[in-house]
């Protein structure tokens, strides 16, 4: 199958939706597939394909997780892709390249996959002053309830995306594929002791202390004003336990602000940004791993955490139930002395104990690699793709551009004539 990638975002950028994306590309090359990646590049003026990436001309976004905006509508965008012959279409943004996905499907009539990867409600506050969200929410629900009607199906990393679909008066099920970690970056023996060490000394980081950390882009919606809250509320000095907050975000200052009130900003570090390769070398320096975010889907930065070893405390979700289990790959918490409770009672295994259920959280994240993230999604295309040929034979081939159409790709083309 030919199969091209929508995403607003790719390499050397790093977030959830590129490793997500850069995991399926390699899953369904090593399953014998071609995969085109179409995305933003705001360092250019014009389409080029590199290394089986598409790149269209796009304008920065700083406020908003540092996208770059294409423009939806191009007729070399379109030509470049009609000549890569694609058998589906898959969108994993909503903005330019995502529109300019949903459009060319119609056009080529190809299926469209669409996968939502975040929950939109709790990042509004970037683009609307706080008065507005609730009138922002609203026609955010009905931008979402046009993108999932255009689409032929729909997939997410947890329950979580189809409350929000519907709540957006989307009817169709969401198919639930859960998010990849690339187990081959992390795996202990990906470890550099001697970085260790250096880690460790640069933070002063003693043998006898429980490290507890939290992985990701320091937004409001991370909760982790919530995390210092209950670490502040419970933790006390004699336990010996500190806080590692990896990552860098808006939010950073006035949550370094807030650990200072706290008291508490001798056991908790920020360490800033870390790069992507690093991350495996930081994990190794810690014990547990805890989230108190109610915003995520199926973290991928936990993931990365688990298949390091790292066990996972994670604040209740009913709606991300079951993908941690109690003493299997970690443990859940309602509240602050809940949190507390359990840090305390993995302080106290025994060192077989803390391995042995190390070991469990490793087996428990061996099923999300690229070929496991390729197989679910390639069950969903090869239906699409049955159900189009059947629709072909029905209706007809696929017809050619009208002089609209041509008309309205050619008008927002950025590309400057060679």
């Amino acid at each position: 199958m030919n199969i091209a990638l929508f995403t607003e975002t790719y390499l050397p950028y790093i977030n959830g939706v590129v490793t997500h994306v850069k995991s399926l590309k390699d899953g369904l090359e090593r399953a014998g597939h071609k995969v085109l990646v179409v995305s933003a590049d705001i360092n250019t003026h014009r389409h080029y394909i590199e290394n089986g990436v598409l790149w269209c001309p796009a304008k920065e976004f700083k406020r908003f997780y540092d996208y770059g905006l294409a423009s939806p509508v191009s007729l070399k965008r379109l030509r470049m892709i009609k000549r890569f012959k694609p058998d589906i279409i898959h969108i994993h943004n909503e903005f330019g390249v995502g529109l300019s996905g949903i459009a060319i499907a119609k056009i080529l009539k190809v299926p469209l996959v669409y996968t939502l990867h975040t929950m939109y409600d709790d990042y509004l506050y970037y683009i609307a002053p706080k008065p507005l969200i609730p009138v922002v929410r609203r026609f955010s629900h009905r931008y979402f309830r046009f993108l999932g009607k255009r689409a032929a199906a729909i997939t997410g990393p947890s329950p979580k995306v189809q409350e929000f679909l519907s709540e957006c008066g989307v009817a169709k099920k969401v198919n639930v594929v859960p998010n990849p970690v690339e187990l081959d970056k992390f795996q202990l023996e990906c470890v550099d002791q001697e970085k260790v060490k250096q880690i460790k000394e640069k933070y002063h980081i003693q043998d006898d202390e429980l490290i507890v950390c939290f992985c990701g882009r320091l937004g409001r919606e991370k909760s982790v004003d919530v995390l210092l809250d209950y670490f502040a509320q419970t933790v006390d000095r004699a336990d010996k336990i500190r806080l590692l907050v990896i990552g860098e975000g808006p939010s950073r200052p006035e949550l370094e602000e807030q650990a200072r009130k706290l008291k508490i900003d001798d056991v908790v570090t920020f360490t800033g940004k870390v790069m992507h390769d690093e991350l495996v070398n930081y994990y190794a320096c810690c014990n547990l791993y805890v989230t108190t975010s109610l915003s995520d889907t199926n973290s991928i930065s936990m993931l990365e955490a688990m298949a390091t070893g790292l066990p996972v405390l994670h604040r209740f979700d009913k709606l991300n139930e079951g993908q941690i289990v109690m003493g299997v790959n970690g443990y859940i918490f309602y509240d602050a002395e809940e949190m507390y409770s359990q840090m305390l009672k993995y302080k106290s295994l025994s060192d077989e104990q803390k391995l042995a259920l190390r070991h469990s959280v490793i087996e428990s994240v061996k099923k999300s690699g690229q070929e496991n993230l390729a197989h679910y999604l390639l069950d969903v295309y090869h239906h699409l793709e049955v159900e189009n040929e059947n629709h072909s034979k029905r209706h007809g081939k696929k017809r050619k551009l009208s002089v609209f159409e041509l008309d309205v790709f050619h008008h927002g083309d950025q590309d400057k004539e060679e």
